[in-house]
């Protein structure tokens, strides 16, 4: 098993203003800006949506990530799952790889992200098309913590993916700038 993911995002007016949140909280910056362009794979089944799983491929300016996310495993406030990942020296041959095995792009989505470490939790600015948020990710209790802290209580936490929103939102196709 890879390691287990705890997490909530958090609405926010625009980048100045969680920045801005970011340097009341005292939080240090571990990444500047840089935008993450994204895909999900599937097979032409889905039987990784229909098991309530997930395989993203991220392209970084540094490179790329494959990440493994398990089912949700929580009924709470935060949303927790499984979490495998490794870095990815070349994101396209391994694209070319997963596609000769048969799986497929199924959504593509972009952000610009920057990151941010406060106590025992990473917090990130994301900039998406549907939306700027905070990511807060870390121990359950360093969650609320950081919430906290940044004024947020747990109905402003949202557990949904970015595409769940997106989609949500009336979006169709894919999530790009």
């Amino acid at each position: 098993m890879g390691a287990v993911e705890r997490e909530i995002k958090l609405r926010t007016p625009g980048p100045e203003a969680a920045r801005d949140a970011m340097a009341r909280l005292g939080a240090r910056l571990v990444r500047a800006r840089h935008l993450e362009d994204n895909v999900l794979l599937d097979d032409a089944a889905g039987r990784l949506r229909l098991g309530g799983t997930l395989l993203r491929l991220r392209r970084t300016p540094d490179g790329g990530r494959l990440t493994f996310k398990g089912p949700r495993l929580d009924s709470g406030d935060v949303k927790v799952r499984e979490e495998i990942e490794v870095a990815i020296a070349e994101p396209d041959v391994l694209e070319a790889i997963l596609a000769a095995l048969g799986l497929r792009r199924i959504f593509r989505y972009q952000k610009y992200r920057e990151t941010y470490s406060w106590k025992d939790v990473e917090i990130v600015i994301d900039e998406t098309p549907v939306g700027v948020f905070l990511e807060i990710e870390g121990p359950t209790e360093g969650i609320h913590a950081a919430a906290a802290a940044l004024g947020y209580g747990t109905a402003d936490y949202i557990t949904d993916s970015y595409a769940g929103l997106f989609f949500a939102s009336g979006g169709r196709g894919d999530m790009v700038f």
